[in-house]
């Protein structure tokens, strides 16, 4: 018999023939089957089963604005039309010539009338040639200063205007470390005019010496970047409220800022926009800090800080309220007395006419006198 073989096949129809399969029964097992058939024609895999998810425990997270930011656009809303920048032209004598020196800072208005309040040094302590104010609007006026203080480093100056937008002040006894600070001034010039910078009050009652040799006590520290032209600007507090009045800078260390207090130049601005002038209250004594009187005689007088009275004006206050040579001040009312610029800031705080209990010691012991203050001489 006559046997015809088969064709033989090729080994790549067979490829073909196991890809296809694996295809169709991808497709059944991975569609189909879960589809169609698990759980209605045949059991379910346990590989279907789902598990119930284990129980989580949901912590809310609240995001939401910082505080300190929108405070801080509120204050400079409130409070930029108050602040003016200040130009000055100061005469400085070297050797046989004079020449004209430009001076800048800045200055907050203190009293619709155009009352303006800023640092002594801004005007260079009363001696400026001329003083040119420039405010919000663009406007600008000639100013004369009022009163002035170097060691206190304020000055008001006054400009021929009314109905100006005024800052409102606050309270500086209130403060504490760590609350919000906004600094508004012109850090280097007036092309960079009413510069806002913020941070916080990083320390109170801070004494700085200055680069003239005195030292400025009881200012408030912060670090809001303050530069040279913001001196004579305000210091804010959250409210937008002047809380003090930016000074001076400490040139050895960065972030430091320093302010003095607003509630110590209160009753000056009150004096000045009453009166036109400022009548600091007279003791009639002359004398020496303790550490200096110690070092010079060699003496040790038992206290650290105070003032010894060398001499008691005739007829003065102190005079009619028993002061002598050799008395030693250590306190009035309620406030110690560290040195003579000490001495005169707290005398600021009082008027003609008002009284004070003065704490000294007299051969070792503490007494009480009574003082009534009168004009200065």
């Amino acid at each position: 018999m006559y046997y015809e073989r088969p064709p033989r096949r090729s080994p790549f129809s067979y490829f073909i023939v196991a890809l296809i399969g694996a295809i169709i029964g991808g497709i059944i097992t991975a569609y189909i089957a879960p589809n169609y058939l698990y759980g209605k024609l045949i059991p379910m895999p346990d590989i279907y089963k789902q598990s119930p998810a284990p129980k989580t425990t949901v912590q809310n997270i609240n995001i939401t604005p910082s505080d300190e930011i929108s405070a801080v656009q509120a204050v400079a809303k409130k409070a930029m039309s108050s602040v003016v920048g200040i130009t000055i032209i100061q005469v400085q004598r070297q050797f046989i010539w004079e020449t004209e020196v430009e001076g800048i800072g800045s200055g907050v208005i203190v009293n619709s009338n155009g009352y303006i309040l800023t640092n002594s040094h801004v005007v260079a302590d009363g001696k400026a040639k001329s003083i040119n104010v420039l405010f919000e609007n663009g406007d600008t006026m000639d100013g004369r200063v009022l009163w002035n203080d170097s060691v206190l480093d304020i000055a008001i100056v006054k400009v021929n205007a009314t109905g100006l937008p005024v800052a409102d002040l606050g309270d500086s006894d209130l403060l504490e470390v760590g609350e919000i600070a906004v600094a508004i001034g012109n850090p280097l010039g007036l092309d960079f005019q009413r510069t806002v910078t913020a941070g916080v009050i990083s320390g109170l009652n801070r004494s700085i010496r200055t680069e003239d040799g005195n030292v400025m006590e009881n200012l408030i520290q912060t670090d809001a970047s303050i530069n040279p032209g913001n001196s004579g600007g305000p210091l804010l507090n959250s409210r937008g409220e002047v809380i003090g009045i930016n000074t001076a800078k400490v040139q050895t260390g960065e972030g430091l800022g320093f302010a003095i207090p607003i509630n110590i130049i209160k009753p000056i601005i009150s004096e000045v926009i009453s009166t036109g002038s400022f009548e600091t209250v007279y003791m009639g004594i002359y004398g020496v800090e303790v550490e200096l009187y110690e070092r010079k005689y060699g003496v040790n007088t038992g206290v650290n800080t105070g003032i010894i009275i060398l001499e008691v004006v005739p007829d003065s206050p102190a005079d009619k309220a028993g002061i002598e040579p050799g008395d030693i001040i250590v306190k009035i009312d309620n406030q110690n007395v560290e040195n003579l610029n000490h001495l005169k800031r707290i005398l600021y705080k009082y008027k003609i006419g008002d009284r004070a209990e003065v704490t000294i010691i007299r051969d070792g012991r503490y007494n009480m006198i009574d003082m009534v203050f009168s004009e200065g001489r």
